[in-house]
């Protein structure tokens, strides 16, 4: 939210709110000690002024009867002037800016009309209660900022580099990919690195939600805002700060923010118009009753139109439902799951389908070559050679478990002409043999025997200056929480769960039948899986969620309702592509991110009958008589510190979660 997009009436508010949900440009700890001291620096004050208002009225007889009531002028107009001089300031500085209707304009005509009619403790009173209510706002949004911060304390505050025979502090934005770092016991990892000496525990639950912790060896990466629970590690800087993993968590957060949900923005148009007409019925009231249809004095009138007046301002509504939005965004991001704007909350409360990648989404994507079938001649051996040479530069799972079953030396020199074609397998030249890897649907009719056309599961086939040379058959593992996922999606009501991959048709069904999923499609290319996208969309009442972690994903989780990607392992193109990023690669999360949604989404709405309802019922007591401006500080302040304090509701984590 930015200060143009807020409604005219509640600028101060959109202004408050912008510096709770912004927590990233500034430094949390310093900011969060302000705070509490301007919170405690306001009590004083409020509680001598609020003193001497009771005292006031215990006296107001008293008072008025002495020196012409310049007494009670003195005790209430300090008050009103002590409490209300900011708003007052405001209000002024506004009109001059062509902002009139907003909250201080109408605290500010509604009291001064209340001190022209010679109600003066109602004047001091409005102003005094609607400070009370203003300090006990701040003391909730404080409570939010501090739980929005924690997320930004991921962020390193150094790193030890090596230079020469010992470590120095810097920045770790001053590090670059093959330094070498310490992180001893207690610190968090600055940026993502390969363990080169030592072994220690790992606290990830700062990237991932989970409070189980890991374990670091030699060989191992670790990623940046990992806590070193015991033993020092140096590491081997993989990545410059902007690319680390702690990088990413911190810029996605700080964005979120910026799309709003629809219910957002309905709330700044409804205040644009809303308040207005409101104003123009206070008029109404003050005017028409007493001179058109003589139903009164006109100070009766006038009072009641103040009392609108008060009433009139959607300050809770303002304040209330980005505060709610962005906590449910807050209490993702604590579970490891990343959303990108609140408008993906309101989208994740819509789902009629979920449809998943499989490769590396619901399986591990860590594929292991369980045999080797030469035909023509060639050796086992043969295959393996040419096979792994062939996807010496590619980074598919498939490709790193035949170079892993390889377990030789990649000689480069004895590789040209190499190309990966996205959907169907590589091509290259090694040896001077032209070598065709992959998919049935990569080779010319007839290069692929009949019997080997039908093996089941994954198969790689090779051939060599076109002469088939035999395949490899790969295999996958399921992971242990996409299962889970299936059955708690279904209990959500999403009762349309889809599986789309390029894999064959057998081996996406062995998948598919083990995971509880009905229905799904194999044998797609990326602009396959784009397309079947589409007509799962036109078909589903609801939005769609595609989730996915590769780099062939992206185009499918761009044109996705929502686009899930897994964070930890997917690649860069998925995770800036996707609306919600899962930094556990854990499918489990999926559920508990709608669930989450569902829960946010009940509050707001909550949140917007209640100030509704209040504000209509106030209005109609004001307009005839029954309510006054008392009642009217309480529809006002008071509604709006209790609209803050449900909206943080959504901060509270549910019982069965971490």
């Amino acid at each position: 939210m930015t200060k143009n997009d807020a409604s005219p009436c509640c600028t101060e508010c959109a202004v408050k709110l912008e510096k709770v949900i912004q927590p990233a440009e500034i430094n949390p700890g310093k900011t969060g000690r302000r705070l509490d001291r301007d919170i405690l620096k306001n009590l004083l004050p409020l509680a001598l002024m609020l003193t001497v208002f009771i005292l006031g009225l215990v006296f107001t007889g008293f008072l008025r009867s002495r020196a012409l009531g310049i007494p009670e002028y003195a005790v209430f107009l300090g008050i009103y002037l002590f409490a209300g001089w900011k708003v007052l300031l405001s209000a002024f500085r506004n009109i001059l800016r062509g902002k009139v209707f907003d909250e201080n304009f109408l605290m500010a005509l509604a009291t001064i009309g209340a001190i022209a009619i010679h109600a003066l403790p109602e004047a001091a009173g409005v102003m005094l209660f609607y400070s009370i209510g203003q300090f006990f706002e701040d003391l909730a949004l404080g409570r939010s900022r501090k739980s929005i911060q924690a997320l930004m304390n991921i962020r390193p505050d150094f790193a030890n580099l090596k230079t020469g025979d010992t470590y120095e502090k810097t920045d770790p934005e001053n590090v670059v990919p093959g330094d070498i770092i310490l992180v001893k016991p207690g610190e968090r990892v600055p940026l993502d690195g390969i363990v080169t000496t030592g072994e220690s525990g790992l606290d990830t639950s700062a990237l991932t939600g989970e409070s189980r912790p890991g374990r670091a060896v030699p060989g191992e990466e670790v990623l940046a805002g990992t806590i070193i629970l015991s033993g020092s590690l140096t590491l081997r800087v993989t990545k410059v700060f902007g690319e680390s993993a702690v990088a990413r968590i911190l810029a996605l957060v700080e964005k979120a923010i910026a799309a709003k949900a629809p219910t957002e923005k309905f709330i700044t148009t409804f205040a644009r118009y809303y308040t207005p007409a409101v104003v123009f019925l206070s008029v109404m009231l003050a005017v028409l009753p007493p001179f058109v249809f003589h139903a009164g004095p006109f100070s009766l009138w006038l009072y009641r139109a103040l009392v609108l007046l008060v009433i009139s301002c959607p300050c809770a509504l303002v304040m209330s439902i980005p505060l709610a939005y962005f906590a449910g965004i807050g209490r993702a991001s604590k579970r490891g799951i990343l959303i990108k704007g609140s408008n993906h909350i309101d989208a994740l409360t819509r789902a009629g389908a979920v449809v998943f990648d499989k490769t590396g989404t619901l399986t591990k994507g860590v594929f292991e070559v369980v045999d080797v079938i030469p035909r023509n001649g060639y050796s086992r051996e043969d295959l393996l050679f040419y096979a792994a040479h062939a996807e010496a530069h590619s980074s598919h799972p498939i490709a790193l478990s035949i170079k892993s079953a390889y377990q030789g030396a990649i000689r480069e020199a004895l590789i040209s002409n190499n190309e990966e074609i996205a959907g169907y397998g590589v091509r290259a030249r090694v040896k001077d043999l032209a070598v065709l890897l992959g998919n049935d649907r990569f080779f010319p009719p007839g290069t692929i025997p009949p019997d080997a056309a039908v093996l089941e599961g994954t198969v790689a086939h090779l051939a060599l200056d076109g002469l088939y040379a035999g395949c490899l058959l790969v295999r996958d593992r399921e992971k242990l929480e996409s299962a889970r996922a299936v059955k708690e999606l279904k209990q959500l009501g999403i009762r349309r769960i889809v599986m789309l991959s390029g894999d064959s048709e057998e081996a996406v069904r062995q998948t598919a039948d083990r995971l509880g999923i009905e229905e799904f499609h194999a044998g797609l290319l990326p602009e396959q899986k784009v397309g079947k996208m589409s007509e799962i969309q036109k078909q589903t009442e609801g939005s769609v969620i595609f989730v996915g972690d590769g780099i062939n994903d992206a185009p499918v989780l761009a044109a996705a309702d929502v686009g899930i990607a897994m964070g930890q392992f997917g690649s860069d193109a998925a995770v800036e592509t996707a609306d919600l990023v899962l930094m556990t690669d854990d499918p489990g999360r999926i559920p508990e991110a709608v669930i989450l949604a569902k829960k946010t989404r009940s509050v707001v709405l909550q949140t917007i009958g209640f100030v509704l309802a209040v504000k209509a019922a106030f209005i109609t007591f004001g307009a005839f008589g029954i309510a006054g401006l008392w009642e009217a500080v309480f529809a006002d302040v008071g509604v709006a510190v209790l609209a803050v304090l449900n909206a943080l509701r959504v901060l509270r984590p549910d019982k069965n979660s971490g």
